[in-house]
């Protein structure tokens, strides 16, 4: 069975720094697509960023610049590093994974495989 567990959410003042991390159970996550999405309630989900299996890292414009996607092969583990953080960006993070299948940003809410989610508050 396939678990995405996210960690590291809480609250930061605005302009301050947040790293959220994914534990992956069940998959090996150096095979996947990776990604983070975040979302407000009433709100659409937005792709924030993504890892494909390549390596290849992919943002979203609003984050260019200021968030970091990276991943832990030895732990299995994807994380998110966000600074400068703004007061709308506070939403639900969540990791979610896809083998096979689109790794763009648009997609990620959509992928098979998603965590509980983590709270950032800004």
């Amino acid at each position: 069975q396939v678990q995405l567990v996210e960690s590291g959410g809480g609250s930061v003042q605005a302009g301050g720094s947040l790293r959220v991390s994914c534990a992956a159970i069940g998959i090996d996550i150096s095979t996947y697509h990776m990604g983070w999405f975040r979302q407000n309630p009433g709100k659409e989900s937005e792709g924030v960023a993504t890892l494909s299996r390549d390596g290849t890292e992919t943002y979203a414009d609003s984050v260019k610049g200021r968030f970091t996607i990276s991943r832990d092969n030895a732990k299995n583990t994807v994380d998110l590093q966000m600074n400068s953080l703004k007061p709308e960006e506070t939403a639900m993070y969540y990791c979610a994974a896809v083998l096979w299948g689109s790794a763009r940003l648009a997609a990620v809410p959509t992928w098979p495989y998603r965590g509980q989610g983590t709270q950032v508050n800004n």
